[in-house]
């Protein structure tokens, strides 16, 4: 019965990932519908594969993360079934309504209510301080970025557009600091890179493909590749023609979707990876089997303390193809809410927004703290908007929306607790 259960949630927590794809769909692809820069099927085909391509790009630090949302020692495995209950139906029901809630709060707020429903407020991880000076973790953390991600965005993407603005002026000073920036770029990427004696099971004999195919390498090549790239535009950005200049932008709308779409797969699935991963910890405390008996798909080892977490390569693969199958599908409704009602979009704030949430993500992702790729692409649309005036974001919508952030934790926890209860009575 227990090995049937395991199962039955690792199959829905695969089928939520895919509905994550096409509910989150719009993040990554709305700008670049909206300003036709490719058709909408061509945008899901683009955004699908970078969301794939994020598996051989980040780690399992947000799985991490929230396989610790509850203490799976004291839940058992109808708790995180009732939770991937409650974030399905929350996410279906805000997809039908066409609004851009974060699947990543769904997911947490509805493991945490059926825990809370299980065992009281203690069972969660409120929070826990931050080892070696690193950032703390907990509920409260992810909490906290329910407001710090969208404004991480919002001013990213408004100093982007500052920038690239004033770029487009025959100044020396746009170039002078372009330049000391790319400077800036280099030095600190350098700084992040892992060399070859500290990584820990290197990928090829050789050191230099090690190096350059360590996950976390490849995550700060493309932070690096990102900012040069714009640098370059910008160094240029004055001498050329207004048609040359939007063609231009529309070029690099492709890479800041596919920036923020790598972004998207990164963070989102190691979400369903890490509710794999508790579930099968709570499988092998509540049935007392012993870690090596079980079978070799399924040797998954949560977090020791000591930064130590193991799962088989079949997980991230199923996730990250669940969630880009999912994106393959679309997500109009939403679409059309981010691409045009939050305020209009053109291929420069395309570029900044994207941009914007992208770098977003990829720090937090090394921060491995679960942010919503929904707030932070619509906080940096929001940023792009306020640098053309105030009253150029439908803040309307905008306050709409924000109610739809504030309230979908709690909500899922709700819904996840009263589910849990309906399931205790038949299990």
């Amino acid at each position: 019965m227990d090995f049937t259960l395991l199962i039955v949630i690792i199959v829905l927590a695969l089928i939520f990932d895919y509905i994550n794809g096409f509910h989150d769909a719009a993040n990554a692809i709305a700008t670049i519908v909206a300003t036709k820069v490719l058709t909408p099927f061509q945008a899901v085909v683009w955004a699908a594969f970078f969301n794939f391509l994020a598996y051989w790009v980040f780690g399992f630090g947000v799985a991490d993360t929230v396989a610790k949302t509850a203490n799976t020692m004291d839940i058992n495995l109808v708790v995180i079934l009732a939770g991937v209950i409650a974030a399905i139906c929350w996410n279906l029901l805000t997809w039908w309504l066409g609004i851009p809630s974060s699947s990543s709060h769904t997911l947490i707020g509805g493991f945490a209510g059926a825990a809370i429903a299980h065992a009281g407020f203690d069972v969660v991880n409120w929070y826990s301080a931050g080892k070696n000076g690193g950032m703390p973790s907990g509920v409260l953390i992810i909490v906290a970025f329910i407001v710090l991600a969208p404004l991480l965005g919002a001013l990213a993407s408004y100093l982007i557009s500052i920038w690239l603005l004033n770029s487009s002026k025959k100044s020396i000073y746009p170039k002078l600091f372009t330049g000391a920036l790319m400077i800036a770029t280099i030095a600190f990427v350098w700084y992040q890179m892992v060399p070859y004696d500290k990584i820990k099971e290197p990928r090829f004999d050789s050191h230099f493909w090690s190096v350059a195919f360590e996950a976390h390498n490849i995550k700060w090549f493309l932070v690096a590749f990102i900012i040069l790239s714009v640098s370059t535009f910008c160094l240029f950005f004055s001498s050329l023609s207004h048609s040359k200049s939007e063609s231009w932008l529309k070029k690099m709308q492709l890479l800041s979707s596919a920036a923020f779409s790598l972004g998207h797969g990164g963070n989102d699935s190691q979400k369903v990876m890490g509710i794999i991963a508790a579930a099968v910890a709570v499988y092998i405390h509540t049935t007392g089997s012993a870690q090596d008996a079980m079978p070799e798909w399924l040797d998954v080892v949560l977090p020791d303390g000591e930064g130590h977490f193991k799962m088989p390569e079949w997980i991230p693969l199923a996730c990250y193809s669940a969630i880009a199958a999912g994106t393959m599908s679309g997500g109009w409704k939403i679409v059309k809410t981010m691409g045009s009602k939050i305020t209009k979009v053109t291929s420069f704030e395309g570029v900044a927004a994207e941009t914007a949430g992208a770098l977003t993500l990829y720090f937090t992702e090394h921060l491995k703290i679960p942010v919503s790729t929904t707030h932070t692409i619509t906080g940096s649309i929001i940023g792009v908007g306020l640098t053309k005036r105030v009253s150029a974001v439908r803040w309307g919508v905008t306050v709409s929306l924000l109610w739809a952030w504030v309230l979908t934790i709690p909500i899922s926890a709700v819904l996840a607790a009263l589910v849990y209860y309906i399931l205790s009575l038949f299990m």
